[in-house]
């Protein structure tokens, strides 16, 4: 037999190491309550609490039931990326299974696709349940035009948010510091960027600020094709370019910055 049908393709083991993720994934329960039912939970209760009246946006007014459902379903995409791998990675590295995946005859970007492509499968079926419960429950719409709009904005916060991830990962030097370093910026950006407070009328500095960061052009972005005077098929472009420009710049500092081992002095009391 031949050796080129020996191994398998890349693809293939791309797809493996997805699957892999995946399923290893679905085995930490803790993990499955934050990214999946944490964010539904928040829903439920936001909306239980704030659902009356409307908040005025660019495009109009909108039911502010509908509009917490968007946010944070997109800001359910944004736990299942860069907070999930910010948190994960170290810990592998710590465990010592990135030092031991190395040495395998596995090509290293199958690995990584392994780890940021699951993310992005977990992102987008999680958002897809808090769209669908914000439609059944809360009266959120989605028209075709508004789901190609919303489709691509996910695509490209997703790739982007991931990278971040993957970055913040290669800069903590312990899992710890990790978890307590996604928590840290992610929070404060969500505080700011229409997710759990709708901020109407914010001060000139912060909108500015916020709006320069990546989370909440994603949330507007994407907020804004569930808005019933969606209509037409359009695009943020400055939204999508000033996240794409944060995975470019996170992308380099993964690649640049990445640890496959421990560094010295960096673990902390983890079995291995």
């Amino acid at each position: 037999m031949s050796d080129r049908h020996s191994w398998p393709s890349t693809a293939h083991m791309g797809m493996r190491q997805i699957r892999h993720q995946l399923n290893m994934f679905v085995r930490v329960p803790i993990a499955v309550f934050f990214t999946v039912a944490l964010p539904i939970v928040v829903m439920l209760i936001f909306n239980a609490v704030f659902a009356d009246g409307d908040i005025v946006t660019n495009a109009g007014p909108w039911p502010v039931r509908e509009f917490y459902s968007a946010a944070i379903a997109a800001f359910t995409a944004v736990s299942a990326t860069f907070t999930n791998l910010a948190n994960m990675v170290p810990i592998r590295r710590e465990e010592g299974v990135l030092q031991r995946w190395r040495v395998t005859p596995i090509p290293l970007g199958v690995l990584v696709v392994g780890y940021v492509g699951s993310a992005m499968v977990i992102a987008c079926v999680c958002t897809s349940i808090v769209v669908v419960i914000g439609w059944l429950a809360y009266g959120l719409t989605l028209s075709v035009a508004g789901a190609v709009s919303a489709a691509l904005t996910m695509m490209v916060a997703t790739v982007s948010f991931a990278a971040m991830g993957m970055a913040l990962a290669a800069l903590v030097p312990t899992a710890s510091t990790a978890s307590a370093a996604a928590n840290a910026i992610i929070l404060p950006l969500a505080m700011v960027s229409n997710v759990f407070i709708p901020v109407e009328q914010p001060p000139k500095w912060l909108d500015v600020s916020a709006n320069v960061l990546p989370l909440k052009p994603f949330i507007t972005a994407f907020q804004s094709a569930f808005h019933p005077t969606t209509t037409s098929v359009s695009f943020d472009v400055r939204a999508l370019l000033t996240i794409a420009a944060w995975g470019a710049l996170a992308t380099v500092v993964a690649v640049t910055r990445f640890r496959w081992n421990v560094p010295p002095g960096g673990a902390t009391r983890r079995r291995r």
